[in-house]
């Protein structure tokens, strides 16, 4: 199974420059019927507060993901800009297609980013999602649940977890990650990976908008933490195998999920003042 990891130097608020970017990289890595191809988070419009004009009222990105995945026969997983006419607030989401046009699943990010203004704008999900990413349908090798994440949920490990636990072996989010913060990225990145036993494959942006730089820095991380492809800071294509066998190996051989004693949302009660003897 191969995944495709775009790194585009997205142009603001601009849809169709963005589509075609997409269509130029994404076409000379020459993806094969089934693989998945990773866009960056609001990838036709880039991150801007400005949803009244991003939103994709008219479904022209949502179009473009359904006809780019059946056109090629790949899963496609983006994001775009959502808000409901009349509602003051819209939806940060991760689109996801799969090769014959079909939405499998949305996914509204449940942590919009409050230092950068995000939630002023954008309000939170309530709810995790997952897909199945069929590579081969006659080879189990060549399936395995894909959980989904949106750019700052990378800083909270819990979802992740939630995400183990509805089957996730592969985590992928899109991202506009400023490069101030560039080294955060990466090493989340990895730990996700490490601590879940898991694939992630985080694609950012790189370039500029008119308010931030960005530093690229797209990985994919085996479930050892290894390595498996990045980028630098400049416009690509990280194509990577993802060995499902592998992930499930590592995961018998050292099974430290099946060891957890604290369940998700379980939490100390932080006013208890005993301590043991």
């Amino acid at each position: 199974m191969r995944a495709h990891l775009v790194q585009l130097d997205l142009a603001w608020e601009d849809p169709e420059r963005n589509f075609a970017k997409a269509i130029d990289l994404v076409d000379a890595a020459e993806p094969d019927p089934g693989d998945l191809v990773v866009l960056p988070e609001l990838f036709d419009s880039g991150f801007s507060m400005n949803t009244e004009r991003t939103a994709d009222r008219e479904g022209r990105t949502l179009a473009f993901i359904q006809r780019f995945a059946a056109d090629r026969s790949v899963y496609l997983h983006a994001g775009r800009t959502l808000r409901a006419p009349g509602e003051p607030m819209a939806r940060n989401m991760a689109t996801i297609a799969g090769p014959d046009g079909t939405i499998l699943t949305e996914y509204a990010k449940i942590h919009p980013f409050s230092f950068g203004k995000e939630s002023d704008h954008f309000v939170g999900g309530d709810r995790t999602a997952t897909y199945l990413w069929n590579a081969s349908p006659d080879d189990p090798d060549r399936q395995t649940t894909v959980g989904c994440a949106v750019c700052y949920d990378l800083r909270f490990p819990e979802l992740f977890r939630a995400l183990v636990d509805l089957g996730a072996e592969v985590f992928v989010l899109g991202a506009n990650w400023p490069a101030a913060r560039a080294a955060h990225w990466r090493a989340l990145a990895i730990a996700r990976a490490i601590e879940n036993q898991a694939c992630v494959l985080a694609v950012n942006r790189c370039g500029s908008d008119p308010y931030l730089e960005y530093a690229g820095g797209t990985i994919g991380v085996g479930p050892k933490g290894e390595i498996l492809g990045e980028l630098g800071d400049n416009e690509g294509v990280c194509s990577i195998e993802i060995d499902t066998p592998h992930i499930r190996a590592w995961r018998k051989q050292f099974p430290a999920l099946r060891d957890r004693r604290i369940p998700v949302g379980d939490r100390p009660d932080p006013t208890r003042t005993d301590r043991p003897d």
